[in-house]
């Protein structure tokens, strides 16, 4: 009782302090400036894109900013979504074999690092130490060393068939796929087993007592609690399969119908003429817009702290 009536004239002061213009009002419009420019140094570069992507001249090079240039038009869009590049590919073919890597590798990846972090958080095996830390250490790795070996790994993968023809697995997007998901995985199971290990043990103990079993609570129990974590590492995983440019630029040079939108905005960048800056901001917008879709769609997920408090009660 002592202690409630200390604390509610404290309480009151500082009420009173702050609609007087104290330091808590200070402190909230401190807070809010250092927001708004949080905000604007993020969007600005986003504004100053789409304002080229609208101007109607050819411009050689980005000039200042208007963020409606005079005589806006999108036909740097229609452009770009028509032909995006000199070569023999569309743009919906682009678009789709991106997102086959994309999608792809996100799932696998998430798919199999739940499954052995879940072996590393909760079982106690011979070698999990040695295993932990080679997984670390491949994480430390840029996905740039690993490129000389996985180029020589894939492209020992031939298939010579007599009707279907051959298949080279390093010129395929699986090829590109197993290569991306090579340098996913280390990340997917070291921040999936860390998740994991904030789970309560006690929910697999009273789960076990009412008669499930591993895989039940697995499925059951372990998943629906995961989904932050999940969320968080296929977002990741997605992004970095879409603008995934090194593994492409290497391992489908000579198979144009295979080639992504990372590949296709990057030859719009003229080595001797000069780059369409208009069409290049056109497709760099249009190459955002799938990873701002995901994200709003999985932000509900994208969260954390769903197990603190699921054992109370």
């Amino acid at each position: 009782m002592a202690t409630t009536a200390i604390a509610r004239p404290r309480a009151s002061r500082w009420a009173l302090r702050s609609s007087r213009g104290g330091p808590g009002l200070l402190r909230q419009a401190g807070l809010q400036a250092l927001c708004l420019f949080v905000l604007l140094t993020v969007v600005f570069p986003v504004i100053w894109v789409f304002s080229v992507s609208l101007n109607p001249l050819n411009l050689s090079k980005p000039q200042g900013l208007e963020i409606i240039p005079p005589n806006a038009t999108f036909d740097a869009y229609a452009q770009v979504l028509n032909k995006p590049t000199a070569n023999p590919i569309s743009f919906l073919e682009l678009t789709l074999n991106s997102l086959k890597i994309a999608i792809g590798t996100s799932v696998v990846s998430v798919i199999i690092g739940v499954f052995a972090a879940y072996a590393f958080s909760r079982l106690r095996f011979r070698g999990r130490a040695v295993l932990m830390l080679m997984i670390l250490a491949v994480l430390m790795l840029p996905n740039v060393a690993t490129l000389a070996p996985l180029f020589v790994l894939l492209n020992s993968v031939k298939i010579d068939w007599p009707i279907l023809g051959s298949f080279n697995l390093r010129q395929s997007l699986l090829g590109v796929g197993l290569a991306i998901i090579s340098g996913l995985l280390p990340f997917a199971i070291w921040n999936l087993k860390g998740y994991l290990d904030t789970i309560p043990k006690d929910l697999e103990e009273a789960a076990a007592v009412d008669g499930a079993g591993v895989n039940q609570t697995f499925l059951r129990i372990i998943l629906p609690l995961s989904m932050p974590a999940l969320a968080v590492t296929g977002f990741l995983g997605f992004i970095a399969g879409w603008t995934e440019f090194y593994f492409t630029s290497t391992f489908l040079s000579g198979t144009v119908q295979n080639h992504t939108l990372a590949l296709a905005l990057n030859a719009m960048v003229g080595q001797f003429a000069a780059t369409p800056w208009p069409a290049f901001s056109a497709f760099a917008i249009l190459f955002a817009l799938p990873p701002a879709i995901v994200y709003f769609f999985a932000q509900r997920w994208i969260t954390s702290g769903l197990a603190i408090g699921a054992v109370k009660g």
